[in-house]
C-alpha cells in the first residue's frame, strides 16, 4: 500500500472513530437558568444588575440534580446586541477545581444571540450536589442577557478569581448572568430530564434565598434516586402568550424546552401572570386575558411538545387574592380575573389536552377562603409560597409519570 493511501485509510479511520465516540456521548441537563432580556429604567421592577462587567470575576453556586463523571458548561448571550468574551473559567466543588475549555481554548466568546457550549470535564459531580463556577470577564462587557431573582445571587470580586473559589465578594446580585445550564454525561437512551416550564412561583420567589429550595429544587430530590434530571425554565414575570420580563412561554419553547439536551417531560405552570396582569401595575394598558386566548394557547404549547415526543403535565393556577396588597405592585387580584381563573382551571382538570394534571389549586387554597393562600403555605405576599409550600408542591406531583418510558 502507498504511503498517500496509508494516510488516506488512517485518516479516515480516526473520522469514524471519533465520529463514533461522538455518537456514543449521551448528556441530560442537570441544571438551567432561561435567559431574559434585560429591561429599561420605565419598567417598575429594577434589575439590581450592573449594566457590564469589566476585569471582574463572577461566582454562581448551582445545585445540581443529576450527577455523571463529566460536564458540560453552557452560557448564553440570546438577548445580546454585542459579543461577551470571557478570558477563563474555572469549577469548584469540596475542595477540587478544574479548568473549563472551548475546543481546547481557555479563552471563548460568545456571539449575540447564540450560546457557548464547553468541552466536555472530567469532573465528577454527584447528585444534588452545589457546584461552583467562576468567570473571568476581562470586559467590558454589555450585561443585556441574565436571568433575574431566583432567589440566588451571583458574587463578583475584582480581577482574575477563578484560581481562589472562595474569594471575598466586592458584591452580590440576584440572579443568574451568562451561565445557562450544566449538562452531565450520561449512559446512552438513559438521559431523562424534566423541564419546568413556569413564571416566579417556578423561579422560587418567597423561597429562602440561596437555599435551593423552590419546588423543582424539592421535585429534583424526589427524582434523583431514579436518575431523572430536573431544569428548571421558570422566570420571573413569565406569561404564556404575552412578553413580560422576558418573552412569552411559546417563544422560548424551542432553546427553553425542545434544546434541553435529555428531555423527555415538560411541566407548565403558566397563568398567573396572563390573568394577573393586565390593569396592575405590571401591565396598565394591556386588555384583559380571555378564556379563549389561554386554552388556545395551552392547546398549542401541548402540541409542539407531542411533536417533539414530550409529555406534558400541567398544573392548575394557584389563587391569588391578596396579592401583593400593600405594596406599589398590587392589583393582580379583581374579581373578574378570580372567575377567569376558575374558569381556566376547571378547564385544565377537565377536558384540556394534557397527558397529566396536577392540581396546585387545590392544594395550595386555604379551605375556608379558597381564593387566598393557605397561610402556612405562603410567603407573606399572598402571590407566592413560601418554602413549606414549594414542598408541598413538590410531593403532589406523580413522579411515576416521568418514570414511564414512552
Amino acid at each position: 500500500m502507498s504511503t498517500s493511501l496509508t494516510k488516506t485509510v488512517l485518516f479516515a479511520l480516526a473520522m469514524a472513530l471519533g465520529a463514533n465516540a461522538a455518537a456514543q456521548e449521551s448528556w441530560a441537563t442537570s441544571w438551567h437558568a432561561s435567559p431574559q432580556p434585560a429591561w429599561g429604567p420605565d419598567f417598575i421592577l429594577p434589575t439590581g444588575v450592573p449594566s457590564h462587567l469589566e476585569r471582574q470575576t463572577t461566582r454562581e453556586t448551582v445545585r445540581l440534580s443529576t450527577g455523571g463523571a463529566r460536564l458540560r458548561l453552557v452560557f448564553s448571550n440570546r438577548y445580546g446586541h454585542a459579543p461577551v468574551a470571557i478570558g477563563k473559567i474555572g469549577i469548584a466543588q469540596d475542595g477540587r477545581s478544574a479548568g473549563v475549555t472551548f475546543a481546547g481554548q481557555a479563552a471563548a466568546v460568545i456571539r449575540p444571540g447564540a450560546q457557548l457550549v464547553s468541552d466536555p470535564v472530567a469532573f465528577a459531580v454527584a447528585p444534588l450536589s452545589r457546584l461552583d463556577v467562576l468567570t473571568w470577564f476581562p470586559g467590558p462587557v454589555a450585561v443585556d442577557s441574565f436571568h433575574w431573582g431566583a432567589q440566588q445571587t451571583v458574587a463578583i470580586a475584582g480581577g482574575d478569581r477563578t484560581g481562589t473559589p472562595g474569594f471575598a465578594a466586592d458584591t452580590r446580585i440576584p440572579g443568574r448572568l451568562f451561565l445557562n445550564a450544566v449538562l452531565v454525561e450520561t449512559p446512552p437512551a438513559q438521559a431523562r430530564t424534566v423541564v419546568v416550564l413556569g413564571d416566579s412561583i417556578t423561579d422560587g420567589n418567597g423561597s429562602t434565598a440561596d437555599r435551593d429550595r423552590r419546588w423543582p429544587d424539592a421535585l429534583a430530590r424526589r427524582l434523583a434516586p431514579h436518575g431523572i434530571a430536573v431544569a428548571n425554565a421558570g422566570i420571573s414575570g413569565a406569561r404564556l402568550l404575552r412578553d413580560g420580563m422576558g418573552v412569552h412561554a411559546l417563544a422560548r419553547l424551542e432553546q427553553d424546552v425542545f434544546g434541553l439536551p435529555g428531555a423527555t417531560d415538560l411541566v407548565v405552570l403558566l397563568g398567573t401572570n396572563d390573568i394577573g396582569w393586565p390593569g396592575s401595575p405590571f401591565a396598565p394598558n394591556e386588555a384583559p386575558m380571555s378564556f379563549d386566548e389561554l386554552a388556545d394557547g395551552y392547546a398549542q404549547l401541548v402540541a409542539a411538545a407531542h411533536a417533539r415526543g414530550l409529555r406534558v403535565t400541567g398544573a392548575t393556577v394557584p389563587p391569588f387574592e391578596h396579592a401583593l396588597e400593600g405594596t406599589p405592585y398590587a392589583g393582580h387580584y379583581s374579581a373578574a380575573k378570580e372567575a377567569l381563573r376558575q374558569r381556566v382551571n376547571a378547564w385544565i382538570r377537565g377536558s384540556a389536552p394534557f397527558d397529566a394534571v396536577v392540581d396546585f389549586d387545590a392544594l395550595l387554597r386555604d379551605p375556608r377562603h379558597p381564593r387566598r393562600l393557605l397561610p402556612a403555605y405562603d410567603s407573606g405576599d399572598h402571590l407566592h409560597p413560601g418554602d413549606s409550600g414549594y414542598a408541598a408542591m413538590a410531593n403532589a406531583i406523580d413522579i411515576r409519570v416521568f418514570a414511564r418510558r414512552r
